[in-house]
């Protein structure tokens, strides 16, 4: 497989979700060649944004421009492209406009690989939609008779990436990735999203502890950080690994 001729496509609720969830597998096969798309469908401008909110005489466009820039900067250091479809949040709402344009981005880049949000998220419903929205745009990017342009969609496996309540999300962690050559990239990355800086050790230990539970599942000790991702769809195989 040519990797520079392959497409990751991210769909993020909000502007740091797939730094937090997904920035380790973006900076990693950016590092091989892949072009990494993440598509943001929102700033998360209202529930993701509480520091900048704090702040005296702050308003909507501020917060919105603030958490763009951030996320401008974190998919730099990534190496990935972006694009924000500012459709609001808290709540997140599908339109008949949005999933077409997402369809419209699956039969445009043919990615190989997507990762997007859980099925379940009851402290946050932005993700678990987004879920919906980009599982169902794929669906429709099949569809030969949907009417958009460029070439049907195949079937590029989906991977959920972790929730911040795993637990609670019902999340299994099918797939361990093992980003100890960008963790450094990660961190820096998360460090762009000021607005939430609460988070940065916390996603700092748990790729820590992901890459603990790598190592028990593969014996490979030069894991030092990791990645979980849930599986969508089954793998095809002539061989079992």
């Amino acid at each position: 497989m040519d990797l520079a001729k392959q497409t990751v496509l991210v769909v993020s609720a909000h502007a740091a979700d797939f730094v937090w969830r997904a920035g380790g597998a973006i900076a990693l096969y950016s590092s091989r060649g892949c072009r990494v798309r993440v598509l943001c469908l929102s700033f998360g401008e209202r529930g993701e944004s509480e520091k900048l909110w704090k702040q005296q005489g702050m308003t909507l466009d501020r917060v919105k421009q603030t958490r763009c820039a951030e996320a401008e900067r974190a998919a730099a250091v990534l190496g990935a492209e972006i694009r924000f479809f500012d459709v609001g949040d808290y709540p997140l709402q599908r339109s008949p406009e949005l999933v077409d344009q997402l369809v419209q981005e699956y039969r445009a880049v043919q990615p190989a690989i997507v990762l997007t949000h859980s099925f379940n998220d009851p402290y946050n419903g932005d993700h678990s939609e987004t879920n919906r929205i980009a599982m169902d745009a794929r669906v429709y990017a099949q569809a030969a008779g949907y009417p958009a342009g460029g070439q049907k969609l195949g079937a590029p496996p989906v991977f959920l990436f972790e929730p911040h309540q795993t637990e609670m999300c019902e999340f299994k962690p099918q797939v361990l990735l093992d980003i100890t050559a960008v963790f450094e990239l990660k961190r820096k990355a998360m460090e762009c999203m000021e607005a939430q800086e609460h988070l940065w050790e916390y996603y700092s230990d748990l790729a820590r502890r992901r890459g603990t539970q790598a190592v028990r599942n593969s014996a490979n000790r030069e894991i030092k950080f990791a990645e979980a991702y849930q599986r969508v769809y089954p793998q095809v195989t002539d061989h079992l690994s």
